[in-house]
């Protein structure tokens, strides 16, 4: 039961998390947005998350996890919710913002977006703060409830629930997309959490105090709780970077960490345009994706026991398994040249399972080589600083792209105005000008006229 609650809580949380990426096509063309607007979106939850997974921890010790834990989940559900109360925003409002630090004597810099971007910037920021709380309530939980010998088992089966909330993601929001519109599939999704409360308060006590515990579960999980309490010692912050294993760690994740942000709030998007599919479709694949990556962890965690338990050095064990992963990443420089859809998606997820399970050792590098009191303290802080290479990395591209995209429409075409038209703007029904010629249909900057046509 324990299980099962934690494991729906994490399945929401990648459900809420997830529903931006898959709605990206439709929100774009409807409320105008380019693909630096949508980076703004993207970098600002992953930015908030990672501040409240630095602090989540913290905030679960305090309040404790029968009220800290349905805390976080009430917020991140208004949060995923209130993306729907930006439909109350006209499309063609733009926010201003004076930047006078920046500024001249000669000329005021001013920052500009759509007042929809912001919004939905709030959203997020709103919603990666409350489920950056989400994994260490559920680790809190697992330390509550169950034996020594049996928090790995634990963790593994509610840590499915991620898994299962990618794949449902891409499946279900289309759907509702379709039947009620982008802002009611929000207020779904966002009362899916609402739920889960319900039970969560109905169901959960701390095992001293629940109710339907018998005398002898009780004392079985009393039983196998460490019976000697370690002394805490608080690690300074700064002395964590006197350890050789934190830059190892450090720099493989800023290399590898933000790659798996891409794929999820840009490869849906890619998808669609690359093969002129339908959200339905993009759905679909995406899932199929989840799918794959799913067993990487699984794997790349497997391989790195059965070396060790062949008398492998945990050093080699875990170095030859981060290699064979890293090695499997490489095709996905193929991806957008394959003419076919599934074969990008399975080039695309033999990556996503190789990054999966290069995570899977990675995390464990650290417990393997770190002080016990200095683990957690590793993982948020450098989590911290991934999210900002992240959110750069996003700008990048999506600056980058948005500027081979205006290059791209000629003075002429009778689908532009001017040069700096974008072309994530649909064209005029039955455009067949120089911007889609130039680019060709199965170009992954062409516009999307299959998909405009099924939604129109």
């Amino acid at each position: 039961m324990i299980c099962g609650l934690l494991f729906f809580s994490v399945a929401v949380n990648y459900i809420d998390r997830n529903i931006i990426g898959i709605l990206k096509m439709p929100l774009s063309r409807e409320l105008g947005w380019g693909e630096t607007d949508y980076a703004h979106i993207a970098a600002a939850f992953q930015f908030a998350y990672a501040c409240g997974y630095l602090f989540g921890g913290r905030m679960m010790d305090w309040m404790g996890v029968k009220r800290g834990l349905p805390s976080v989940v009430l917020l991140w559900s208004i949060a995923a919710a209130a993306h729907g109360l930006c439909s109350f925003i006209p499309a063609s409002d733009i926010l201003s913002v004076s930047l006078p630090w920046a500024s001249s004597a000669a000329k005021t810099l001013t920052w500009s977006i759509p007042t929809t971007v912001f919004g939905f910037m709030a959203a997020r920021v709103t919603l990666g703060l409350a489920q950056g709380g989400n994994f260490p309530g559920a680790i809190k939980a697992v330390a509550e409830w169950f034996p020594v010998k049996e928090r790995a088992l634990a963790t593994g089966l509610f840590n499915a629930g991620t898994n299962v909330g990618a794949i449902i993601c891409p499946i279900a929001v289309p759907w509702m997309y379709s039947a009620w519109g982008w802002p009611a599939t929000f207020y779904v999704t966002g009362a899916l959490g609402l739920l889960w409360i319900v039970a969560w308060w109905l169901l959960y006590d701390a095992p001293d105090q629940h109710q339907l515990l018998s005398a002898s579960e009780r004392d079985y999980i009393r039983g196998g709780r460490s019976q000697t309490e370690e002394k805490k010692t608080s690690v300074p912050w700064l002395s964590l970077f006197g350890y050789r294993a934190v830059w190892a760690y450090l720099i493989a994740s800023i290399l590898a960490g933000p790659v798996w942000g891409i794929y999820m709030f840009f490869l849906p998007d890619f998808l669609g345009k690359r093969y002129n599919l339908t959200l339905t479709a993009v759905g679909n694949w995406t899932a199929l994706f989840y799918l794959l990556a799913s067993f990487g962890g699984v794997a790349g965690g497997w391989l790195a026991a059965k070396l060790i338990g062949r008398g492998w050095s945990i050093n080699a064990a875990r170095k030859i398994s981060l290699l064979l992963c890293a090695v499997s990443v490489v095709p996905v420089f193929l991806a957008p040249y394959v003419p076919s859809v599934w074969l990008t998606v399975i080039i695309v997820g033999i990556a996503g399972s190789a990054h999966q399970g290069w995570s899977a050792n990675l995390f464990s590098f650290v417990s393997d080589t770190m002080p016990k009191q200095a683990i957690s303290s590793v993982v948020g802080r450098v989590d911290w600083l991934c999210a900002q290479n992240l959110r750069q990395l996003r700008h990048d591209l999506c600056r980058g792209l948005d500027d081979v995209r205006s290059v791209a429409v000629r003075p002429s075409s009778p689908c532009s105005q001017n040069t700096t038209k974008r072309l994530t703007e649909a064209p005029p029904v039955g455009c067949r000008g120089p911007c889609t010629q130039s680019l060709g249909r199965n170009s992954p900057l062409a516009p999307n006229e299959a998909l405009d046509a099924n939604q129109d």
